[in-house]
């Protein structure tokens, strides 16, 4: 028997010759340390690996172990609450082992192994039951069950199920098969390149609300859908995903910090502990899971962390819950595809990326999506993804964004010129789009009003509009343009200042329901649309800009849920009445 051993170390990349039975993706342990490596290209008795960890002091010659199984994690309750690394490892405990800065070679386990679980089983001794099925439940959290479900490609008659405390280690039911007899446990292990599959998927139908005026009025995007962020650096792209994570309409949070800066981690993980979830106002990281992996991480893990996620999210969807994953940023996942690629002496493709990024970025939001998933009663999931894109300058034609705009259906283009104008969040309302609108007409008319669609196009083209009067502004003035178009100026103003303008850390302003979106929006435009009949009549723009209406209208975004209907109907009855009084002074 020949011993595997390192050969080669080049960064994160090493190669190792004779590996006993060595397969594509099998996770091997590297020298006296034990550090964690994935097989990543078989060459004869010679095997290429990435390493998730730091290869400081590493040297040819160590050796090598094999697992002969791939990167894999544990799926269970205890999930929800927990903070991992890259690599599915428990911070908090990793922390309390090495201290404040993680030492390399630790094997900790993802669950806690020895808490114990109250199981339910909603199936009875005897009865026959077929993979995805579920047989009982434990309460995760309060504000999720989690789901027993028989695994895939097992069918057969429950011949034990025990209700009681148990824990993830501990097997909860028997089936007997065919063949043999199967233990199911609370806990099972997934492959994470491996998506779970499903029966089929749905096509998309309702939005996933977020409580972001721009997004839920302009540019939505349904539940299972994909959708991408890119944005130049400080043009706000974590905190927007931060506010889609706290604030969006979905029961389970994944939130995938790849690769991202250091402070930015920590904002997450000291603020998301503290927040409130708005619907059940219990503590947000009840139905919550971060996986945290900084830029100064190997870069290798930032592959693993993206894979651990999904695979994560994917777990809950087949429990039959709405899921929102957030990836931050997928540049640095492909960043770190380009050094592995680079150290591996592959053809690069376009400005140094792999020749297949586009495939993996494919691979990955394929993934996402609403499915009906393997189970008798057809039960119905859905994960939705949004990724952040990074893109050097803020030039969107660089291959991550290219590539993520091909497999995405929602863009939300955030632009540095709003960011320096310090308008939040900055997406640009005339490069964005949402190619899910249209296919959910029928939510929105039987949800919020019929209206909305109507009142929705109207406002894009008075900000459209906005944009051509602003160039002729350029060449002969504001006070050079005629009255009605002073009028469109002012409702486009009102539009992108109290509407689309949104503060994350005002208390009241951060989550707007899809109510008071749009009760705002058409009092705007019913502002708006009297403004220009009063225009019409022979009032200026200036007169009518120094209503009192108008102010109040601009404070309805600082006015609580609860009080926005009744602060409307004041404003529509002042709106009437001051106009009136308007056109008797023209008439006088």
């Amino acid at each position: 028997m020949t011993t595997a051993i390192v050969s080669r170390i080049s960064g994160p990349v090493v190669v190792a010759t004779d590996i006993e039975q060595a397969q594509m993706y099998d996770v091997v342990r590297i020298g006296e340390l034990g550090l964690l490596g994935e097989i990543i290209r078989l060459e004869g008795n010679k095997a290429t690996i990435q390493v998730y960890e730091d290869t400081t002091g590493l040297r040819p010659g160590e050796k090598i172990i094999n697992t002969r199984r791939p990167l894999s994690i544990q799926l269970g309750p205890g999930l929800l609450k927990s903070i991992y690394d890259g690599i599915q490892r428990p911070l908090d405990v990793l922390r309390q082992k090495s201290g404040d800065f993680i030492s390399r070679g630790n094997i900790i386990p993802a669950l806690d192994q020895h808490k114990k679980w109250e199981f339910i089983p909603l199936k009875k001794k005897g009865e026959d039951v077929s993979q995805g099925e579920i047989i009982g439940e434990v309460q995760e959290t309060p504000l999720i069950r989690h789901k027993i479900v028989v695994p895939f490609g097992i069918s057969g008659q429950l011949s034990e199920i025990t209700e009681g405390n148990y824990t993830v280690s501990e097997n909860v039911a028997e089936i007997k098969t065919n063949n043999t007899t199967v233990n199911i446990g609370l806990s099972n292990w997934w492959m994470v390149r491996k998506p779970r599959p499903v029966l089929r998927k749905l096509p998309p139908e309702s939005p996933l609300l977020t409580g972001q005026r721009v997004l839920d009025t302009f540019f939505p995007v349904a539940k299972g859908g994909t959708a991408a962020i890119p944005g130049p650096f400080g043009s706000g792209k974590t905190v927007t995903q931060q506010q889609l994570a706290k604030w969006a309409d979905s029961n389970v949070i994944v939130y995938v910090g790849c690769g991202e800066r250091g402070n930015e981690m920590t904002e997450i993980l000291t603020s998301f502990p503290k927040l409130e979830d708005p619907k059940s106002k219990r503590p947000l990281m009840e139905r919550t899971i971060l996986v945290a992996n900084t830029s100064n991480m190997p870069v290798a893990a930032r592959e693993a962390s993206i894979y651990t996620g999904i695979t994560m999210g994917e777990y809950y969807r087949d429990m039959g819950y709405d899921v929102a994953l957030m990836a931050d940023s997928t540049s640095r996942w492909a960043e770190a595809l380009r050094e592995i690629s680079g150290r591996l002496e592959e053809m690069p493709g376009e400005e140094g990326y792999p020749a297949y990024l586009g495939s993996r970025l494919a691979e990955f939001y394929e993934r996402g999506g609403k499915a009906v998933v393997i189970s008798p009663e057809e039960r119905v999931g859905s994960l939705t993804l949004v990724g952040a894109v990074s893109p050097p300058g803020g030039d969107f034609s660089e291959p991550v964004s290219q590539n993520t705009l091909r497999v995405t259906r929602v863009f939300w283009a955030l632009d540095a010129n709003l960011a320096s104008r310090r308008h939040f969040p900055a997406i640009n309302w005339l490069t964005s789009y949402s190619l899910y609108a249209d296919e959910m007409i029928d939510w929105y008319k039987n949800n919020i009003s019929s209206e909305w669609v109507k009142i929705r196009k109207e406002a894009l083209e008075i900000l459209q509009r906005e944009a051509e009067l602003q160039e002729i502004v350029q060449l002969i003035g504001y006070d050079a343009l005629p009255e009605p178009e002073k009028g469109i100026l002012d409702t486009a103003r009102s539009i992108r200042e109290d509407y689309l303008q949104q503060s994350a850390y005002d208390e009241i302003d951060t989550y707007s329901s899809i109510r008071k979106q749009y009760l705002m929006l058409s009092t705007i435009l019913e502002f708006g649309k009297k403004e220009s009949d009063a225009i019409k009549k022979g009032i200026s723009s200036s007169k009518i800009g120094s209503l009192d209406v108008k102010k109040r209208i601009s404070m309805i975004k600082w006015t609580k849920e609860e009080q926005v209907e009744q602060l409307v109907r004041e404003i529509e009855i002042n709106m009437k009445e001051q106009f009136n009084n308007l056109l008797m002074e023209v008439t006088v």
